[in-house]
This record gives structure tokens, C-alpha cells and sequence, in this order.
């Protein structure tokens, strides 16, 4: 490739006359650059779970493009978001995902901050000339709550938080979150474009009859439904009935997969939900981080639990291969951009719209 910013891409096409983004854009380092200061550092993003600061005192760590960030609670009871980045030599202020403490100590020389990101102490510093504590707080950024989740944004004057998250708390009822209790974290790291996980996922179903035949079992394809709003973006269907036991005895109802612009999306289904963002790591990397939430009367079912798990992970997997298959065909010289199925990919290209007005402007 020859590293140069490509500009190919028609986001004012028709779905039925347009094109893909062109595999430049999800191999050249100055497209991954350009996405993380002008995607990254300027939306909302999902931080965490407002019970793991619900104490003053506690913090959790995020990532937000190439930005380490840590959230906390203070002893006043305020949220605050800064940089988790020590001014002195630049480690990690916080190196665990999560915590409580009256001081944030950076494990490097012992600087310490206080909960709001302000410097206290700098252990040997004395006869620095023109040096103030004052001056040394962590950068600060915009912090947010609504249901059951933490939001930050790193730029100084965010987007509106209601163009991209309206659409899922209108349609999905606090009650229904709030009934829904955190499991576990589970971690996968992918060698492909973060942009290649968020298509796999906004294909209209497109791939789910060849790709994941367990899955394909309980979504009927025809009746399988996509609706896009302004940054984020619904694909639903009904489930068939539960016929004995596996996929069906553990995704019932109805399911709902919402994408939030640019890398969060959530899948719910009666009695289960899991928040997947996708965090950026280079032009060819990314990790997939899966929240899995289950409602408290199935919590009390743990062979359920342990089977709704292993369903997910078998899906992950099946994702993941065809994924890290895509990142080495948009390496090729042979391949540059494929068009859009009409019936099944307008939010994939919903998405390829965003990211173009993001880039290209």
C-alpha cells in the first residue's frame, strides 16, 4: 500500500448504486490515525457499569481510541473522567481496570492525584524551577450517566449524546436494563480492522445463514428486519420457539442488535443481554471486549448461564475466523471494493456514510 489517504468513497450514493469503503481504508496507517482523532476523540463512548462506581472513592478504567481513561467517583459523590496518563513520564496512572482509593498513585516515580485528577504529591521534586502542581492535572473530559451506564467524551464540546443513544433508550425500558444483573467480561483479540468486526455485525444477517448455522436454527431469515437512525442503527427478528435444548433453550423472544456510531453494540434477548465495544489497536488489530448481563431469575439457573456463554463464544468464533479471513483479502492487489446487497446491508453502509463525513470533511 502507499500509505496515502484515500478519498474514493461516494457517501452521497444510493444504497443500490453504491460501493464499499475501498481496502485502503481499513489498511493505511493515516485512516487509522485520522479515525482515531476525528471518530475517537470526538463521540460518546460506553465507559462501564455505573454500579462499579456506585462507592466515593472508586474507579474504573476505559479505552477510548488510542486514550486511556479513568473514571471516578469522588469523595463529594461526583463523577469525574481524566487522562490515565501520568504527566511525569507518561505510565499508566491506574494499571488495573478497576478500584477504590482516596489517591490515584502511579506505580512509575509515586506521583499521586486525587480523585478529580489534580496532583498532590511528587516525591524528589523539590528545586524544579517553574513547575506548580496546579498546573499538572490530569486533562479532564466529559462524563455522562443514563441507565445503567457510564459515558465519556474526550472532546471539549461533544456531539449531541441523544443522536446517538435516543433510539435504544426509547425503545428499550429502564425497567427492562434495570431487571438485567452484570455476569462477567470476556475478552477476544482479533487481527483485523476494528471497521471489519463493525461490518461482520451490520450485514443485515446477511452472513448468519452460512456462518452460523446453531444461530441460523432460531432466526428466521425472512423475517429478519434493519431500521438506521442517525449514529446508530437496529437489527431485529423474532425467535422461533425453543425446541429442546441448545441454541433455542438459551436465546428466546425476540432479538434486538443495536450498533451505537462508531464501535459499541448491544444484543438483547429475553433474559439476556451482552455490550460488545470494539477498541482499536492498529490498522490490522483490535480486541472485542463482551459484557454479559442476565436477568435474576435465570441467574439462578447456572447451567443456563454456562450454556448462553457457550453459545456466545461459539458465535465470537465464527465471527472472529471470518473477520481475521477478511483482513487478508483486503491486503490483496486484486481486491479494492465490493457493492452493497439493496435488501441487506443499508446499515453497513449507514456506517461506511459515517465514517466517510467523519474522514473526509
Amino acid at each position: 500500500m502507499n500509505n496515502r489517504f484515500p478519498t474514493d468513497f461516494d457517501p452521497s450514493l444510493p444504497l443500490e448504486r453504491a460501493s464499499a469503503l475501498a481496502a485502503d481504508w481499513y489498511v493505511e496507517p493515516s485512516v487509522f490515525e485520522k479515525e482515531l482523532k476525528r471518530v475517537f476523540e470526538k463521540e460518546w463512548h460506553w465507559a462501564g457499569r455505573l454500579d462499579q462506581l456506585q462507592k466515593p472513592g472508586s474507579w474504573l478504567v476505559t479505552q477510548v481510541g488510542k486514550e486511556s481513561v479513568v473514571v471516578t467517583r469522588d469523595i463529594e459523590g461526583r463523577l469525574n473522567a481524566f487522562s490515565n496518563v501520568c504527566r511525569h513520564r507518561a505510565a499508566r496512572v491506574c494499571r488495573k481496570s478497576e478500584g477504590q482509593s482516596t489517591r490515584l498513585k502511579c506505580q512509575y516515580h509515586g506521583w499521586t492525584y486525587d480523585l478529580a485528577g489534580n496532583l498532590k504529591t511528587t516525591p524528589e521534586f523539590d528545586g524544579v524551577i517553574d513547575f506548580t502542581k496546579e498546573e499538572q492535572a490530569l486533562p479532564q473530559f466529559q462524563v455522562k450517566v443514563h441507565g445503567p451506564w457510564v459515558f465519556v467524551c474526550l472532546s471539549p464540546e461533544p456531539p449531541s449524546f441523544e443522536s446517538q443513544w435516543a433510539p435504544l433508550l426509547q425503545a428499550t425500558s429502564a425497567a427492562a436494563l434495570d431487571g438485567l444483573v452484570f455476569s462477567r467480561r470476556v475478552e477476544y483479540p482479533l487481527q483485523c480492522n476494528w471497521k471489519v468486526f463493525v461490518d461482520n455485525y451490520l450485514d443485515g444477517g446477511y452472513h448468519i445463514n452460512t456462518l452460523h448455522p446453531d444461530l441460523a436454527g432460531v432466526i428466521p431469515y425472512a423475517q429478519y428486519r434493519s431500521e438506521v437512525f442517525a449514529k446508530s442503527s437496529l437489527q431485529s427478528a423474532p425467535l422461533k420457539p425453543a425446541s429442546g435444548a441448545g441454541v433455542s433453550q438459551v436465546r428466546k423472544g425476540s432479538a434486538q442488535y443495536w450498533w451505537i456510531y462508531p464501535n459499541l453494540m448491544i444484543n438483547i434477548y429475553d433474559d439476556t443481554m451482552d455490550v460488545n465495544v470494539v477498541i482499536p489497536e492498529g490498522p490490522h488489530r483490535c480486541k472485542v471486549l463482551f459484557d454479559f448481563y442476565f436477568s435474576r431469575e435465570l441467574e439462578q439457573q447456572p447451567h443456563l448461564i454456562e450454556a448462553s456463554l457457550k453459545v456466545a463464544h461459539q458465535v465470537q468464533l465464527e465471527d472472529q475466523d471470518i473477520c481475521e479471513e477478511v483482513q487478508k483479502g483486503l491486503e490483496s492487489s486484486f481486491y479494492r471494493s465490493g457493492r452493497f446487497s439493496v435488501s441487506r446491508e443499508q446499515t453497513a453502509y449507514h456506517f461506511h456514510q459515517l465514517i466517510a463525513g467523519a474522514l473526509l470533511s
